[in-house]
This record gives C-alpha cells, sequence and structure tokens, in this order.
C-alpha cells in the first residue's frame, strides 16, 4: 500500500492537541514542535510520544531561520533538541524550519545537530485559517510519498482529520509518520 505521511506543526496545545490525538486514533503522525510551546506542556509532549508519534525540531522561538546569525540558529535549534531529549528520551531526526523558511545555511545547521530537514508537498493552508472542508480536500489530494502539512493548534485541523484519514483510505493511501 502507498503511504502519505501526516505532519503537525507548532504545538503543543492544551486546547487542540488531545483532541488530535483522539481524532488519530490508532494512526501516527510527525509532530513538529515548537520548543517554547513545549516547555510550557510537557505532558502534551510526553503524550505525543508516548501515542508512538514521531516528534521533529520545529525550533525554540518559531524565527525566519535565513535571517538569524549563526550562533542564533544554533541556539533556536539546539535548545529545542535538549528539551525535547528531556521530556522524551529520545533525540528527535527530524527539522522543520518555520515557515519553509530555508537556505544552505539553514540545512547546514540542522546537519550539524544531526537532524534531517523536512518540507512538505502539500499545505493544506489551515494556518491561514482555510476551514475544515478545505483542510480536508488539499489533504485528500496527496500523492503517494507525499508529505501534508498541518498545524494542530487549529480547531479546524483536528476536525478535518477523521475525514482525511476516510478519504485517504479510499484511495489506497496510508498515513505514516516520516522516520529519521
Amino acid at each position: 500500500m502507498d503511504t502519505v505521511a501526516l505532519t503537525f506543526d507548532d504545538g503543543p496545545y492544551p486546547a487542540t492537541t488531545p483532541a488530535l490525538l483522539a481524532a488519530l486514533g490508532g494512526v501516527r503522525a510527525t509532530f513538529f514542535l515548537w520548543g517554547e510551546h513545549a516547555a510550557a506542556h510537557p505532558d502534551l509532549v510526553r503524550a505525543i510520544a508516548a501515542a508512538g508519534h514521531t516528534i521533529g525540531n520545529h525550533t525554540w522561538t518559531h524565527p525566519h531561520l535565513t535571517g538569524l546569525a549563526a550562533e542564533a540558529r544554533d541556539q533556536e535549534i539546539r535548545r529545542t533538541q535538549d528539551l525535547l531529549v528531556t521530556l522524551t528520551g529520545l533525540r528527535p531526526a527530524l527539522f522543520r524550519p518555520p515557515y519553509g523558511d530555508t537556505d544552505d545555511a539553514v540545512r547546514t545547521t540542522a546537519a550539524e545537530h544531526e537532524l534531517t530537514e523536512v518540507l512538505w508537498t502539500v499545505d493544506t493552508r489551515d494556518w491561514a485559517g482555510a476551514p475544515a472542508d478545505e483542510v480536508e480536500a488539499a489533504a485528500s489530494r496527496a500523492e503517494p510519498g507525499g508529505v501534508v502539512l498541518m498545524h494542530e493548534g487549529r480547531p479546524a485541523t483536528v476536525e478535518a482529520v477523521p475525514r482525511i484519514l476516510a478519504a485517504l483510505a479510499a484511495r489506497g493511501l496510508r498515513p505514516v509518520p516520516i522516520r529519521g
């Protein structure tokens, strides 16, 4: 069966993460966690890990990395790595730059932390306020091997997830986490 990676950025969020985990059920996804949010909600980070999802690094403050000096860029990634290791006992192997803002310097910094950069092939535009029907429609267009960008802090995304899972299954596509 062909696969599609479902990814969720910017969490965790107390208002939506538990509902998102419930909506996913036994389906595993990849969560790119924002360091400040992870520090504020360590139990949610542990819940994501305990549910078997892959956790990736999404920086500490969610900046545009290409505009930062090398030392600041390194701190954004290092601080988040250190926290996620402390909270889960696992060192993330995946990294998603906020806004997809990347260049050779960003990729080099990520590689120095033994992180593989992950972007996406489908942007659901949930970050722009797309309603659940639009999030579902966008995600449902993912091709085999694709990576779907969603955000866990969006209620419309949480609402769309069960329908996304059904639409992918109807096309013979199996959602999987990204493995580093």
